[in-house]
């Protein structure tokens, strides 16, 4: 299922990873949309923190929740068919949310608009078998850079935004998806397996049973709580930025933009990075790596803006503490390059141990990864209401990469329990 086949041309995997890492960028851009026009409706509309959070949100809940269902059609049906589907289907969505004029119309087109994030199921799946077991690791962390998406709509959204409306972004982000997907319909191919189960080559696909056979394992589902902190904080913090810069540093919505892109794009570009280093070093190390500095930069940015009082010698003492400006976006940018390192290495471990069940396995690890960039932003704001403190969401970004660190290493402590007698599996992760 993921080796090459010797008939197939020596360009195809290439060209099906070029033409798959574009369209997901694409995709990604218009997953996210609702980081910078959600800024203008909820000044228009006057949301609170909590319903601004479950407006961003929305469209990463159905991104989530189809990406199960996504990669296995494309094991089934080929990434080339279900990829073009939904971008098609995105692109009606995202236009019809040009339209909308209240706050319900806008959550229901939010929901179609989340189509576009399940393009990372169908990639996954249908790039995974063009490239062999050590190479899959860099292929899908190439694939992975997609993700700069969120930076593309920060960058020129708010431009489009400020010279015709929001509403422009949407129809403009529309013609794009309608674009890429007749572009990746004529210039990419069937996978290997599809085209040998149409020459009669290959077995029948199995029953939807067996495809989700796997999920029985509490390793699929440790994999997935990696993913909801390395990815779906990743997704949360790209929604969530602008607002965040706004609210404490007092930006306009095109700086805010233009910061939130240089947090989304370390978080995205080097994601190809910790492909190759989780195919040279382990999948292991990078993660022990990505959760200790992520633990770090997270627990810097939690600490709040405070005044102080000490009694000194001759007297009080006053002085007060604040992460300026360019000291948040320094460690938010170590935290996006982190980030971008784990996703990686949480992706190199699906081919690896279910080579025979890559959608379902990385559709369902990618669900839960996703809602996470859908609850936590409305996590975010319903900790803003509640605690009146902007630093608030940080403070829980750091109690769930800890719990991250802490699962993985006491799991990894009973692997090396039983290395003696499963040694290759050990090894694998």
């Amino acid at each position: 299922m993921t080796a090459i086949l010797p008939a197939a041309p020596s360009q195809e995997p290439r060209q099906a990873l070029a033409m798959s890492t574009i369209a997901f960028t694409v995709c990604f851009a218009v997953w996210t949309i609702f980081s910078i026009i959600g800024v203008r409706i909820k000044q228009e509309l006057g949301l609170s923190e909590t319903e601004f959070g479950l407006l961003i949100g929305t469209p990463i809940l159905t991104g989530s929740l189809v990406r199960m269902l996504l990669g296995v059609w494309t094991d089934r049906y080929g990434g080339r068919l279900v990829y073009t589907a939904v971008m098609l289907s995105a692109a009606i969505a995202t236009l019809l949310l040009s339209f909308a004029h209240t706050y319900e119309q806008m959550l229901i087109a939010a929901l179609g608009v989340g189509l576009a994030g399940g393009s990372f199921a169908v990639g996954v799946a249908y790039v995974s078998r063009f490239f062999p077991a050590g190479r899959q690791g860099t292929a899908l962390g190439i694939f992975g850079v997609g993700n700069v998406g969120a930076a593309v709509t920060k960058f020129l959204a708010p431009l489009v935004l400020l010279a015709w409306g929001w509403q422009t972004v949407a129809q403009i982000w529309a013609a794009a998806l309608v674009v890429m997907a007749v572009v990746f319909w004529f210039t990419t191919g069937d996978d290997p397996v599809i085209r040998e189960r149409r020459a009669g080559k290959a077995a029948a696909p199995r029953s939807f049973w067996q495809e989700f056979a796997p999920l029985k394992n509490l390793q699929v589902w440790r994999f997935a709580f990696y993913y909801f902190f390395a990815f779906g904080a990743f997704v949360a913090l790209s929604l969530w930025l602008p607002r965040y810069l706004i609210g404490v540093y007092g930006f306009n919505i095109a700086t805010a933009g233009m910061i939130g892109a240089a947090y989304s794009i370390p978080a995205s570009v080097f994601r190809a990075y910790g492909g190759v280093l989780s195919d040279r070093i382990g999948a292991r190390t990078v993660l022990y790596w990505t959760f200790t500095v992520c633990a770090v930069a997270t627990l810097v940015l939690s600490l709040p803006s405070a005044d102080y009082v000490v009694r000194g010698i001759s007297g009080p003492i006053a002085f007060h503490f604040e992460i300026g400006p360019l000291a948040f976006i320094a460690v938010a940018c170590v935290l996006g390059f982190f980030m971008s390192l784990g996703k990686a290495a949480v992706y190199k471990h699906i081919p690896v141990y279910y080579p025979k069940n890559v959608g379902a396995v990385g559709g369902v690890v990618g669900m839960i990864g996703g809602l996470g960039g859908f609850v936590l932003p409305i996590a975010f704001g319903a900790l803003n209401d509640l605690t009146g403190v902007w630093s608030s969401c940080f403070m829980l970004l750091f109690v769930i990469v800890l719990g991250c660190l802490a699962w993985m290493h006491f799991s990894i402590r009973r692997m090396e329990r039983a290395a003696a007698e499963t040694p290759a599996l050990y090894a694998a992760e």
